[in-house]
């Protein structure tokens, strides 16, 4: 447990807020705000675009600044960009053609668009589902990774993602940012974009010291923020190297993990 009092809940989205079914429920509402009658901030972190996290705004009565895509694009509830972080150009073209090299589907972020090969190709309408809205397909990505903020690979074939993580890793170093948020997503941004820097930005932005900020996610994306927070939590349904980084673990996103979570280490 952290000493320093928590003035700020960092969370992320996806098998952390939300459940299987990408629904907040009730109690996590509720709990929400609860914190916000304790003048405990409340902020939101995802690889999601800033469009796929506005369904959540209205409902949880959202008043801080949001961190998407990793903290690559920063927004406020309104979606105005407060600070965004693109890929070097000649970096998104080596990472299109590293992806594509082998057999990798992949999706460009540039700006509000997200580009697409193929409508059809793997996870994308299922993403689509989820961030409610249809990326745009184009047969060329390279023409559109002038200002990427994020490309992502995505393939079900758990050798060739690790393979391709390994070798952009190799071939681009520390020009990029290669953090995988799903087994089956491998998100790649400028270097500077992680969830460890979102916890940075927030630290600035409300002048707290970063001990006094909660964390808590599901995914290898997350732990970045959780070497950098003061109280970290991993979901139950985080594999088990997700929850050896954090200091505190919580149930499942589909057992009410989040609100367990904030009643138990921080309301309590």
């Amino acid at each position: 447990m952290t000493s320093s009092p928590i003035v700020l809940v960092l969370s992320d989205v996806d098998g952390t807020l939300v459940n299987a079914q990408k629904e907040l429920s009730p109690r996590t509402i509720a709990v929400v705000e609860r914190l916000r009658e304790r003048d405990i901030l409340f902020a939101l972190t995802s690889s999601r675009p800033p469009r796929g996290l506005s369904m959540f705004i209205g409902p949880l009565q959202l008043t801080t600044p949001i961190a998407a895509f990793n903290s690559a694009m920063i927004v406020e509830p309104d979606l105005r960009v407060i600070n965004q972080l693109t890929l070097d150009d000649e970096v998104s073209h080596h990472v299109v053609a590293i992806l594509e090299e082998h057999d990798v589907s992949t999706w460009v972020y540039q700006g509000e668009e997200w580009y697409v090969r193929d409508l059809q190709g793997p996870h994308t309408q299922h993403e689509a589902s989820v961030v409610a809205f249809q990326p745009v397909e184009r047969s060329n990505l390279a023409a559109v990774c002038t200002n990427a903020v994020k490309i992502v690979g995505v393939s079900d074939d758990a050798e060739a993602m690790a393979k391709v993580e390994v070798v952009l890793n190799e071939t681009l170093g520390a020009r990029i940012s290669a953090t995988a948020s799903q087994p089956y997503y491998l998100d790649i941004t400028h270097p500077m974009a992680n969830k460890g820097n979102a916890v940075d930005f927030f630290a600035r932005h409300f002048e707290i010291p970063s001990s006094a900020i909660a964390t808590i996610g599901d995914a290898f994306n997350d732990v970045s923020m959780f070497e950098r927070s003061g109280l970290s939590i991993a979901m139950g349904n985080a594999l088990s190297d997700v929850k050896a980084a954090a200091k505190e673990a919580t149930t499942s996103n589909d057992d009410d993990g989040f609100a367990h979570a904030i009643e138990r280490f921080i309301l309590s």
